[in-house]
C-alpha cells in the first residue's frame, strides 16, 4: 500500500476512534474542525501549558486592539495604531502617567454578566497574586495601580509614562475575566478561582470552552452575547492529531478545515494541492540557539562570539528551512518598528578558532546542545549546529529533552540550560517591549539568563523615552549591544505557514502567532 493511501486510512481510523463519522467540511451549524498537535492542557493565560495560548487568544480580548491596514490587497495589523476595543475610549493626563478608560456598554460574557470596571481591577489583582506572566506584563508597562472610578470607568496609574502601555492592553494577558462568574468558584485557599479558571473559561471574547476530553478533543462554542461582529463559525472542534502527516491527510480529504504546525518539508508539496490553501507570512519569531552567560564556558564573550562565527548560516537556511526562511539580523525583526541589521556575523571558521584560543581553548571544547519538540525545526537545527561547529573545534552533543523539562530549566532564576534552542517572539510588536521581554535581566522570557547591565540600561531608557528620534537611537544601540554580546545565535525566521481547506478565507496574522478563529470564513 502506498504512503498517501496509508495516511488517508489512518485519518479515517483516527476519526472513527473519536466516534465520529467524517462529515462535509462545513456542517449546518458552521463548525470548523481543526487538527492540532494536542488538546489544551489548561486555559489560564497566566500559566503556560500546551494549547493554552492557542485557546486563550480566542476567549479573552483586551481593552485595546491594534488597527489594520491593507498592503498589496492583504489585510495586516498596523503595530503603530492602537484602537479602543473592550474600552470604548480613554483619556490621558498631560504627564502621561494616568489613563482613564470608559468600558464599552453591552459587553457580556457567555454567562450573561456585563463587563464592568470591577472585572478589570479583579483581573489585575489575580495576576498580581499569581506572580506569573500577568505580573511581568504589569511591570513592563510600568502599571502602579488599577482602580475603579465608577462601574464603567477604570483608572490606570503608571510609575513612568511609557510607549508600551496601550499596546500591552491589546493582550489576552492579563485576561479580562468575568469576575462575577469566577468568584462563584473561589475558595478560601483559592480566592481567585485559579483552579477553576485553569480548566474553564470566563471571558468576554467570541468563544468559550464547552468541553475537553484529554487526548482526544476540545469543543468551543461562540459567545451568544459577543458585542462585536458575530464570528462565522459557531462551533470549533479541536482534535488531537499528533502526526503532521495525518494532519495534512485530514485537510486533503476535507475532514478538517485547519491543520497546525506542518513542517516546511511538506509545505512545498501541499501548495500544489487544489484542496489545500496555504497562507504564509514572514512572522518575526526567530529560531535561535542561546547561550547562558552565567555558565562556563559561555560566561566568556569570546566563546559566544566563536560560536556565532562557527555557525554555517547558509547551510541552516537550506538544510533546515529549505530556502523558505528569512535570515534574522537582530533580536528584533520586521514588522517591529526600529528593527535594524545589527547581527553582522557571517561564517568564519578561522576567526572562531582564534577566539577560542584567546579564551583558553586552543584544542576546542565539548558542549551539549539541548533541544525539545516544541517546534519542528529544533532537532534539525541542533544537528546542523553540531556539523557546523565541529569545523571550528567545538564538539557538540545534541540532547533532546522533554518540553516540560525545557520549560522548567529555562525558567527565571533557574537558568540551568547552558546551550539550547529557543524560538524568540513577542505578543506585542513594540521594540522596547520585545527587548525587555527576551533580553533584559528581568525579562519574562529571559530564558538564557542574560545579565548585561549596559543592555538593561539601554532597554530601560527606551521604554520611557518620549522623543521619537532619541527613542529610535536607543533601540538601535540596544540591538547592537545585544548582537555584540552574542548570547543569541540568530538564525532564521521560519515564517508562519498556515494550512487550511481550500474554502477558507480571512486569515490575518497576529503578533501572538496563533490562529484567531473569528477572522475566518468558509466560502462554498
Amino acid at each position: 500500500m502506498n504512503a498517501p493511501r496509508r495516511l488517508l486510512l489512518a485519518a479515517a481510523t483516527l476519526f472513527a476512534s473519536f466516534g465520529v463519522t467524517p462529515q462535509p467540511a462545513l456542517a449546518q451549524d458552521r463548525t470548523m474542525v481543526m487538527a492540532m498537535v494536542s488538546t489544551p492542557r489548561g486555559f489560564d493565560p497566566d500559566i503556560w501549558v500546551p494549547g493554552q495560548i492557542e485557546a486563550s487568544v480566542n476567549v479573552y480580548e483586551g481593552l485595546t486592539r491594534f488597527g489594520t491596514r491593507t498592503v498589496d490587497g492583504r489585510t495586516e495589523l498596523d503595530p503603530g495604531k492602537v484602537e479602543p476595543h473592550l474600552a470604548e475610549s480613554w483619556t490621558v493626563s498631560e504627564d502621561g502617567k494616568e489613563y482613564v478608560f470608559r468600558i464599552r456598554p453591552g459587553v457580556r460574557s457567555p454567562f450573561g454578566n456585563e463587563l464592568t470596571a470591577a472585572d478589570v481591577v479583579w483581573t489585575f489583582e489575580k495576576s498580581n497574586a499569581q506572580r506569573r506572566t500577568g505580573l511581568f506584563i504589569r511591570n513592563v508597562a510600568r502599571i502602579e495601580s488599577v482602580e475603579a472610578v465608577s462601574p464603567n470607568e477604570v483608572r490606570f496609574r503608571l510609575r513612568d509614562a511609557n510607549r508600551i502601555f496601550l499596546s500591552v492592553l491589546t493582550l489576552h494577558i492579563p485576561a479580562i475575566f468575568d469576575s462575577t462568574e469566577a468568584k462563584k468558584h473561589a475558595t478560601a485557599e483559592d480566592p481567585f478561582a485559579a483552579r477553576w479558571l485553569g480548566s474553564n473559561t470566563a471571558g468576554f471574547g467570541p468563544y468559550h470552552v464547552q468541553s475537553v476530553t484529554a487526548g482526544q478533543q476540545a469543543i468551543f462554542v461562540a459567545n451568544p452575547n459577543y458585542v462585536f461582529e458575530r464570528p462565522h463559525f459557531t462551533r470549533i472542534v479541536w482534535r488531537e492529531v499528533p502526526s503532521p502527516a495525518t494532519r495534512v491527510a485530514l485537510v486533503r480529504t476535507g475532514q478538517v478545515q485547519y491543520a497546525e504546525q506542518i513542517p516546511l518539508q511538506q509545505i512545498a508539496d501541499i501548495r500544489r494541492d487544489r484542496n489545500i490553501r496555504v497562507e504564509s507570512v514572514a512572522a518575526p519569531g526567530s529560531a535561535t540557539v542561546r547561550m547562558n552567560p552565567r555558565i562556563a564556558p559561555f560566561d566568556d564573550q569570546r566563546v559566544r562570539q566563536a560560536v556565532a562565527y562557527a555557525t554555517d548560516y547558509n547551510a541552516i537556511g537550506e538544510a533546515v528551512f529549505l530556502g523558505l526562511g528569512t535570515r534574522s539580523r537582530s533580536m528584533l525583526n520586521p514588522p517591529i518598528p526600529g528593527a535594524i541589521d545589527a547581527y553582522a556575523y557571517e561564517t568564519d571558521y578561522d576567526r572562531a578558532k582564534a577566539l577560542l584560543a584567546e579564551a583558553g581553548h586552543p584544542n576546542g571544547l565539548d558542549v551539549t546542545l539541548e533541544y525539545s519538540t516544541n517546534w519542528w525545526w529544533e532537532e534539525p537545527l541542533a544537528l546542523q549546529m553540531q556539523a557546523s561547529l565541529a569545523r571550528a573545534g567545538i564538539r557538540v552533543t545534541p540532547r533532546r529533552i522533554p518540553a516540560t523539562e525545557m520549560t522548567a530549566r529555562r525558567a527565571i532564576n533557574v537558568w540551568s540550560l547552558p546551550f539550547m534552542t529557543h524560538l524568540t517572539s513577542s505578543f506585542v510588536p513594540d521594540p522596547s517591549y520585545n527587548m525587555f521581554l527576551t533580553a533584559h535581566s528581568r525579562g519574562g522570557s529571559n530564558v538564557n539568563g542574560n545579565n548585561n547591565a549596559e543592555l538593561d540600561r539601554l532597554i530601560d531608557a527606551s521604554v520611557v523615552e518620549r522623543d521619537e528620534a532619541k527613542w529610535l537611537e536607543l533601540v538601535a544601540e540596544a540591538q547592537r549591544s545585544q548582537a555584540n554580546s552574542a548570547t543569541f545565535i540568530e538564525t532564521f525566521l521560519p515564517g508562519t505557514h498556515e494550512v487550511f481547506a481550500s474554502c477558507m478565507r480571512g486569515f490575518t496574522w497576529r503578533p501572538h502567532n496563533r490562529l484567531v478563529w473569528k477572522d475566518l470564513v468558509c466560502n462554498r
